[in-house]
């Protein structure tokens, strides 16, 4: 229950939190989704849950919000270096083993996503809503 309260309501209390200053300068949302939101994993199903909720969110929320002028991205990312999965990372044959599925043979950094997210806020991206950017090395991809 805790994973689905602070995934998807949380992403949805934000959102709504956010809305009046998002209507008045017709900003930008980029919300954190998963690969998993659509790559269902036994052994975590409230978390695959909390993030297809989340890219679902963004979807209607973008419809919602379209006329007020707000953008309501989302990116979902793969097997990314960060604290929370670091003490997994200490056994090199998981580690590798996940590497050895993407593309570029490693997990991505932090700035990887940033960088996404980034572009997600810029008036270069001004078309994109609704739009949910995975960003998982290639591991998707066969």
């Amino acid at each position: 229950m805790k994973v689905i309260d602070v995934n998807l309501t949380g992403t949805f209390r934000t959102c709504m939190a956010f809305h009046p200053q998002l209507a008045e300068t017709k900003g930008s949302i980029v919300n954190i989704a998963s690969m998993n939101a659509t790559l269902a994993l036994p052994r975590i199903p409230a978390y695959c849950a909390s993030k297809g909720g989340v890219v679902m969110l963004t979807k209607a929320l973008a419809l919602k919000w379209a006329e007020e002028g707000i953008r309501v991205n989302a990116v979902a990312p793969g097997y990314i270096e960060t604290a929370i999965n670091a003490a997994g990372r200490t056994d090199l044959a998981h580690y590798q083993r996940i590497a050895d599925r993407t593309a570029f043979k490693r997990w991505g950094p932090p700035e990887d996503i940033a960088g996404a997210v980034a572009f997600l806020c810029m008036p270069a991206s001004q078309y994109a809503t609704g739009t949910v950017v995975a960003l998982v090395g290639g591991f998707l991809a066969g």
